[in-house]
């Protein structure tokens, strides 16, 4: 975890604190199950918790280092973290860790870990899927041009691409919804799963009181497809806002400048030169997300260990649990607020639409020849002879328009009328359907477009 990219809520899952109270958790809940069923007496239940929950409590980085001093001796975690407990619980702590195996503790609290971040991302999740869709309400009637191959292609509304990034956040909502739903389960199930040594219920009782199903077969481990699909949720998610900042950082572009991040009094965008306003947000987004991708390989090479347990899965969670989900965190949050504050130019997506003078028009030019009687083969040719007159002459001295050369075209003349050219080079046409769209992605069509407005 690299403090810069690190967000305080999250760090704390990782914490040492938090993985010992949870390890100390599972313990002790596994204590009281057994005096439940009469394998443990109650009173022993009853002191390990009273004994050893002030102390998990009231953990300092004093105890954390006597854990480490005891696993420097020992060389194993689990075994050292017993031992520093026992020294709180006293004769009792014979009942503590009874008939378990390590990875018990250690898999089930990963499943609490994994749990309690996806629960944070959710809330990111949230916070971005609301400023998308406050500002494509914003900008719903806000023409700019679409763009395939970097092309200029046909009028689109600026809300619009909003709205498509919203919708693709909500699946990824839902895609995390359900791997949270997958990752939460508890094995409290022995040495290779068979529950020789601890009752089956032990386990219900425990993962119950932790919010967890229970895994159905574990062997010593909770099987690792279930790991691999939660990482691999991060990293689609982490490519979805990694294709938002990409947009953004496009249309920052100096050529472009139909949007960019907002720029904070006092920024500072080049050592070098003082005019520059870098998108530096989006850019950093869109590294962040290769480290979140990063994680999904080795999750996957995690789901073949060898026979009922080895321990190679263990070293890469160790490293992407926090890192992935730290990372996610911290991207998510900047996103929203990137969204929120970004600054939208609708007089330079208007100039934009004009840039290539009205060639952006000709598909619906076709379409409107063809309604006039023309062959599609002939309309197309007609269609891209204009088009390709008005690109070769950009900016030159005398150049004519996309409808000018139509206007001047025969074979155009007199057989299309200059109305139905008017409404076919109308960009508003390509927003009839927005109230549509706009339904199916939020519930709601959103704001009208005010009478009269372009």
């Amino acid at each position: 975890m690299v403090p810069r990219y690190t967000r305080p809520a999250m760090a704390a899952i990782w914490a040492p604190t938090n993985r010992y109270r949870i390890w100390f958790e599972i313990e002790a809940l596994a204590a009281e199950a057994m005096a439940r069923i009469g394998t443990v007496p109650e009173e022993s239940a009853r002191n390990i918790r009273e004994k050893g929950a002030p102390r998990l409590a009231a953990m300092t980085q004093a105890d954390i280092d006597r854990i480490d001093e005891i696993e420097a001796e020992t060389r194993h975690d689990v075994i050292a973290f017993l031992t520093w407990l026992a020294e709180s619980v006293g004769p009792d702590s014979r009942f503590v860790h009874l008939g378990l195996t390590s990875s018990d503790v250690l898999d089930t609290c990963l499943s609490v870990q994994l749990t309690q971040a996806a629960d944070l991302l959710l809330e990111d999740i949230d916070a971005l899927l609301a400023a998308l869709k406050a500002r494509a309400f914003e900008f719903k009637h806000a023409p700019t041009i679409g763009r395939s191959h970097g092309i200029h292609a046909e009028p689109t509304s600026f809300g619009l691409k909003l709205a498509g990034h919203y919708a693709e956040f909500a699946r990824n909502r839902a895609r995390l919804v359900q791997a949270r739903a997958e990752i939460a389960v508890a094995a409290l199930s022995g040495a290779v799963g068979t529950f020789a040594h601890v009752d089956p219920r032990v386990e219900a009782f425990v993962a119950e009181k932790l919010g967890l199903a229970v895994e159905p077969v574990s062997t010593q481990v909770i099987p690792r497809d279930r790991h691999a699909a939660f990482f691999c949720t991060l990293g689609v998610i982490a490519s979805g806002v990694e294709r938002l900042a990409t947009e953004v950082r496009h249309l920052q572009r100096s050529e472009v400048r139909e949007a960019e991040e907002f720029f904070h009094p006092g920024q500072k965008g080049s050592s070098a030169m003082p005019h520059k306003r870098n998108p530096v947000l989006s850019e950093n987004l869109t590294g962040l997300a290769r480290i979140v991708r990063a994680a999904v390989t080795p999750a996957l090479e995690n789901v073949a260990l060898w026979h009922e347990r080895d321990i190679s899965h263990s070293s890469v969670e160790r490293a992407i649990g926090p890192d992935a989900t730290v990372t996610l965190d911290f991207a998510l949050a900047r996103l929203a607020g990137m969204m929120s504050r970004l600054t939208v130019y609708p007089e330079r997506m208007a100039a934009n639409l004009d840039a290539l003078g009205g060639v952006v028009h000709s598909g619906e030019v076709l379409l409107a020849l063809a309604r006039a009687g023309i062959l599609r083969e002939d309309a197309y040719r007609i269609v891209q002879r204009n088009a390709m007159a008005t690109w070769t002459q950009l900016g030159q001295p005398g150049a004519r328009s996309f409808r000018e050369n139509l206007d001047a075209d025969p074979e155009v003349a007199g057989r299309v009328p200059p109305a139905v050219l008017d409404a076919a080079m109308d960009p508003r046409l390509h927003l009839a359907a927005l109230d549509t769209v706009f339904t199916r992605v939020f519930g709601e069509p959103g704001p009208a477009l005010a009478s009269g407005a372009a």
